[in-house]
């Protein structure tokens, strides 16, 4: 979504704590781990399972989650969720095309709705005896309020303090904060696959942690029962049975001013087929989002709603009908779109496993339904949808940002990200490790802009002029200004699962073809990623890009019934001889006509015109097919 709309989701808490003296040295969090789980009577198994799926075992340098929540253990603070200011930044023009629906706002939810899931610092303060800043910035005693609340939900149910993980299965689900059993039940079904697999990283902050695999483990699901959840509104949702999710649905109505909203019923995939599967951050809380989007009245809506805590997820559209939800009509009509709950930015606050995970089964089943290819070519960010004229190039969006892990969500799909070539290769994969590539940048705190980010993980790479660190970044064209290090600017960045043609190689610096410029990275950041480039056909001195592929004028009815749609190219950008892109597939000129809430009139438009998907910059954008040729590298 995008930052337009003020006074409506929460912002979170923007925090720059210092990491307490007691703090463990690197490689102690295991012990912490060992320690917490002996004192208060927990499996090890199942301590490190759950801070798993909440954190992958980060610290986050002390920064909040986005609901609020604190280190490896994801404690969540009250306290810090009411104290916030909301806000939300809204979707200024989510159709993309002639029609501009109307925006409205909502009030921020009272302190009364703060959810039960963000209480849980308190709790194991008084469990434990440390303080709130204590546990948001020391990992061990942090640790060790996780174990006491575990230790705390296994004894209200009744259930014994067993050496044996089987029994922990109630108080898991408890932990996840759910308040649908399929929500608690699959946070804990996760926990205990995780479990049962096993599991080993570097932690952000360079701890070594080890969970050993336990194959046999088999859960007592009974617990679950004892804690009285209710069970989702599923009315036939589209979502694979092993996740959490329920139907929320949109509605559509007609506005005083005559126009409609928020979304426009359709019959995909017989009348387009859905290509693309767009992820999004919702800059703000789920229920409040919810609300927006499922109102008639606010001019967006999405298909898919993900809550960050423990995974849950509303489904509001029917993938068969079309959400405003990517700003780009041509791209609304061929996807469906998926909002998570989060910040791009503020606090650097950060997306948790479990969120991850079913995101991923959800992309997974919606991609093998509708024969969407599991690529960085066809699962966008909502960063990634180029704009449609020249005049929408700026106002484009920037979620879900720099901080989410595409490697690790591509891992989570089935389908990590792999080199494929030889040293040499001719194209290249944006892949920088996760874990320690911490660029900089700056205005992650709305209210002071100008400061610095606090060092976050990110899956991106700055682009430069130079192969050099202290080199200025390059520009974007279409924003007309220079590379900035803004955290909301994509104009010299490049992300993990991108391909790009390489422009030259010197050193340890690879150049790119970037939005008709060199951009120049550490070569440490790529893999190599041989496949089809695009370059302009002999004799073309440039050839012209577009933001969406739109059919010829002879496609449309002749009685001028639905008009012409101009094949109008992204003017400020240039692709010149001797310049290549990563080709990312074909398209055939189509245009889907929906001006009225009504269905019976909407049509598709299909053309003869061919265009070829490319990765141009940061955003994918097209070519004619008769202006380029195509090469192999």
């Amino acid at each position: 979504m995008r930052r337009a709309l003020i006074a409506v989701i929460a912002l979170p808490l923007i925090l720059t704590p210092t990491v307490s003296a007691s703090a463990e040295e690197p490689g102690d969090r295991q012990a912490a781990f060992a320690a917490a789980a002996e004192e208060f009577q927990v499996p090890e198994s199942v301590l490190l399972g759950v801070s798993y799926l909440q954190s992958r075992w980060d610290a986050h340098a002390g920064q909040p989650s986005t609901d609020a929540g604190f280190g490896p253990m994801h404690l969540t603070d009250a306290a810090a969720y009411a104290g916030t200011n909301h806000h939300d930044h809204g979707e200024e023009d989510s159709r993309g095309d002639e029609s501009r629906p109307q925006e409205t706002a909502e009030a921020a939810p009272a302190p009364a709705e703060i959810p039960a899931s963000l209480r849980t610092m308190e709790k194991a303060a008084e469990l434990t005896g440390e303080t709130h800043e204590k546990l948001r910035t020391d990992a061990a005693a942090n640790i060790r309020g996780g174990a006491a609340l575990l230790a705390a939900y296994q004894k209200e149910l009744g259930a014994p303090l067993s050496a044996d993980p089987a029994q922990w299965y109630g108080a898991v689900a408890k932990y996840s904060g759910a308040q649908e059993k399929e929500a608690a039940q699959f946070f804990a079904d996760e926990v205990y696959s995780t479990i049962k697999q096993g599991a080993s990283r570097t932690t952000d902050d360079g701890h070594q942690v080890a969970l050993q695999p336990d194959p046999a483990l088999e859960a007592i699901r009974n617990w679950l029962e004892k804690l009285g959840l209710k069970p989702p509104r599923r009315d036939g949702v589209e979502c694979p049975p092993t996740i959490s999710c329920e139907w929320i649905p949109a509605t559509q109505g007609t506005r005083p001013n005559g126009s409609y909203g928020n979304f426009d019923t359709g019959n995909r995939p017989v009348s387009q087929k859905v290509d693309f599967i767009i992820i999004h951050d919702m800059e703000g809380y789920f229920g409040p989002s919810v609300r927006l989007g499922t109102s008639y009245t606010y001019g967006a809506s999405w298909h898919y709603s993900l809550r960050s805590n423990d995974g849950h997820i509303a489904q509001h559209l029917k993938t068969k009908d079309v959400g405003w939800q990517a700003g780009n009509w041509y791209i609304n009509a061929k996807s469906i779109g998926l909002e998570h709950e989060g910040f791009l930015a503020e606090g650097a606050s950060w997306y948790t496993e479990a969120m991850y995970r079913t995101s991923a089964k959800l992309v997974r089943y919606l991609a093998m339904k509708h024969l969407v290819p599991l690529d960085r070519q066809h699962i966008l960010g909502h960063d990634n949808v180029p704009g449609t004229l020249p005049t929408t190039v700026r106002g484009m969006h920037e979620d879900p940002g720099p901080f989410w892990d595409w490697a690790h969500y591509f891992q989570l799909l089935g389908k990590p990200l792999h080199p494929f070539g030889g040293p040499n290769s001719g194209t290249v994969m944006i892949k920088p490790d996760f874990a320690t590539n911490k660029p900089y940048f700056y205005g992650c705190n709305r209210q002071q802009p100008q400061l610095d980010c606090p060092p976050t993980s990110a899956s991106t790479v700055w682009l430069r002029k130079e192969p050099r660190a202290d080199a200025p970044l390059i520009g974007d064209p279409g924003k007309l200004n220079p590379g900035l290090y803004s955290v909301y600017d994509h104009s010299a960045r490049a992300t993990t699962g991108q391909r790009y043609a390489v422009a030259e190689r010197q050193g340890d610096w690879i150049a790119i073809w970037y939005l008709g410029q060199k951009g120049w990275f550490e070569a440490k950041h790529a893999i190599p990623s041989m496949g089809l480039q695009v370059s302009p056909k002999p004799g073309l001195a440039t050839v012209p890009v577009y933001g969406r592929a739109y059919p010829e004028q002879e496609a449309y009815p002749a009685d001028g019934s639905i008009p012409y749609q101009p094949i109008t190219p992204l003017s400020q950008y240039t692709f010149s001889a001797g310049e290549k892109y990563a080709f990312g597939g074909i398209q055939f000129g189509e245009y889907y006509r929906a001006v009225t809430i009504d269905p019976a009139p909407h049509k598709v438009v299909r053309g003869k015109l061919k265009y070829y998907q490319l990765q141009f910059g940061h955003r994918v954008m097209y070519v004619k097919a008769d202006d380029v040729v195509l090469s192999w590298s």
